[in-house]
């Protein structure tokens, strides 16, 4: 890792639980010594992206970040485009919807928030933080990245142990890559209490001009009310969804998953018709 990757890849220990971090922690979360991370941080603050706290002494994101956040938005709107989606899936499916977008960073890669919705009526709720890096191994966002993105998040993960978040997490790569092969062909991810206990996730891929996910859209759900009819709906919900955010980015949804996709709801609607 080059010099400038090093100093940017402090920007990814930022998070909702530790919004100010000190020059000592952030030499015990790296493994540099201080002199070295202190010439980073340095870097970081003249440029703008840190500022220091001048009672705690402490760095947090500085103005730079959300310039340039709304810079990219404003020539790339993919929040607007993906919000109104997520939304109307929201109130649709009455729970928890987010997009997210593949990120790669120093620690490794994992799926980073693009917007959420928890537009639910009550009962039991999904928390969920726009903060956190969610895991590609552990989360149907995730696996669906792996299955329909780039091909080196997959190698990637290859060469890493996998972390354990919950007594159902996967851990094996082999297991992971069966999980990957399924998602590939079915056209869409599911798991089960693997990020989260109690919670069940589906998700499905959006694309851009090219025939690899930019991201993908999620349904978050209590495992109490997952059952196979509700999966299969949210399924189709994800799977319209997925395919107009995919055209107003200027994309669509490659042949081969068009065809996974078409060949299930036909599939389907033999069989209500039969029944």
């Amino acid at each position: 890792m080059g010099k400038i990757s090093k100093a940017l890849n402090l920007l990814n220990y930022f998070s909702e639980l530790m919004p100010e971090i000190g020059l000592a922690e952030f030499s015990r979360l790296t493994g540099q010594d201080k002199a070295t991370v202190h010439r980073h941080l340095a870097e970081l603050e003249e440029n703008g992206f840190l500022d220091q706290n001048p009672y705690t002494r402490k760095y947090r994101l500085g103005a730079a970040v959300l310039r340039l956040s709304a810079v990219r938005e404003r020539t790339f709107p993919a929040r607007r485009i993906v919000s109104q989606w997520v939304d109307e899936l929201s109130l649709q499916s009455d729970e928890l919807v987010h997009a997210s977008l593949i990120q790669g960073h120093g620690q490794g890669y994992g799926m980073s928030s693009l917007y959420f919705r928890d537009t639910g009526s009550g009962g039991t709720r999904v928390y969920f933080s726009e903060a956190d890096i969610l895991p590609l191994h552990a989360t149907a966002s995730g696996v669906c990245a792996l299955a329909f993105g780039p091909p080196t998040l997959l190698q990637h993960t290859a060469s890493k142990a996998l972390g354990r978040f919950t007594q159902h997490t996967v851990t094996d790569h082999n297991e992971l890559n069966a999980m990957v092969e399924k998602t590939r062909r079915q056209g869409y991810s599911f798991t089960n209490q693997t990020y989260e206990a109690e919670i069940c996730s589906i998700a499905a891929p959006f694309f851009e001009d090219r025939a690899i996910a930019y991201g993908t859209i999620t349904i978050a759900v209590p495992a109490s009310r997952m059952n196979d009819d509700s999966k299969m709906r949210f399924v189709n919900l994800l799977w319209n969804a997925a395919t107009a955010i995919s055209a107003e980015l200027g994309g669509a949804i490659p042949e081969d998953l068009k065809q996974v996709w078409n060949e299930a709801a036909h599939g389907r609607g033999q069989m209500e018709r039969q029944s």
